[in-house]
């Protein structure tokens, strides 16, 4: 970790303050963060119920997705009435298959964007048109304006892309100038490197975080102290015996991603993720999890 930002942190209200331990019951608090809100129903119905139940306390939220809706936010929003039980955040949306918001979004393939891969090569490359890039982040932050009344407690990428060249100033831009009191999420763990060897995707994703922080810092906005959550989306994979491995070393304040969800025709349609996001869903819906969050002394924030 390069030291930017690198602690809980207390901006404005609805940002990261609150999530100092208690000396008292010495428990890390932390952030489970539900992504991919928006994505489809069954999504969407999954993550509400794990708020409901008090099992999860963020979620970032896909505005260029077609399974979300003024009616979807509305649903959201009101799992925080009466107390504030989840932070909601943007979950900015600039790969395939989904389409961008605005007319002038390119390059584009077949109306959609790029896949990840080729988005990648676009912004290492230096190849985006940084004016249309930047009007793409900023109609996301509005659209979420006008669904939830207000502007994103965080702001993420789907697939990381925040992390990007090119993509990370549009979206700090983005949010310093529509969110002023967000927080912006970071990918950089605080385990050891020796620990982290076999996870590929996780030591890139750290890697570009390094950047990203830095300028998030210069900017003034917030980060995250530590991020986990990534593992080898493959059938096999095994959510229960992964999750306690994620609390490694991660600090008070720390995030956690989860993508949990029912599997549905939408669904399938739009991404490879299906029925691994049941079994995230079944772990963290179940009694193990709680009894793994006590036995490691760690609450959600």
């Amino acid at each position: 970790m390069d030291g930017a930002v690198e602690r809980p942190v207390a901006p404005a209200a609805g940002g990261l303050a609150g999530v100092s331990a208690n000396p008292a019951q010495g428990l890390r608090r932390i952030w489970l963060c539900a992504d991919d809100y928006g994505i489809a129903p069954g999504v969407n119905a999954a993550i509400r119920d794990l708020i409901a139940r008090r099992r999860i306390n963020a979620t970032s939220v896909m505005v260029a997705a077609p399974g979300f809706s003024r009616s979807e936010a509305v649903a959201l929003s009101m799992l925080n009435a009466g107390g504030r039980h989840a932070a909601i955040g943007l979950h900015v949306t600039l790969t395939a298959p989904f389409r961008p918001l605005t007319g002038d979004f390119r390059p584009l393939r077949n109306g959609a964007f790029l896949s990840l891969p080729d988005m990648m090569r676009q912004t290492l490359w230096q190849r985006l048109d940084d004016g249309s890039l930047a009007r793409e982040v900023v109609a996301q932050l509005q659209r979420f304006a006008e669904a939830f009344g207000r502007a994103p407690e965080f702001v993420y990428g789907h697939q990381h892309v925040q992390l990007l060249p090119q993509v990370r100033d549009a979206v700090l831009a983005g949010a310093t100038a529509l969110a002023p009191g967000a927080w912006v999420r970071q990918a950089g763990s605080a385990r050891p490197l020796h620990r982290r060897l076999n996870d590929r995707k996780g030591l890139v994703i750290g890697i570009l975080s390094q950047t990203f922080r830095r300028r998030a810092q210069k900017l003034g906005i917030p980060t995250n102290p530590s991020f986990a959550g990534t593992y080898n989306f493959v059938p096999q994979a095994d959510f229960s015996a992964l999750f306690p491995t994620f609390l490694d070393n991660l600090p008070d304040g720390g995030l956690i991603m989860c993508h949990p969800g029912f599997v549905d025709a939408d669904l399938k349609n739009l991404d490879p993720m299906t029925y691994l996001r049941e079994r995230e869903y079944a772990y963290l819906a179940g009694d193990d999890f709680p009894k793994t969050l006590a036995a490691c002394r760690v609450a959600l924030a």
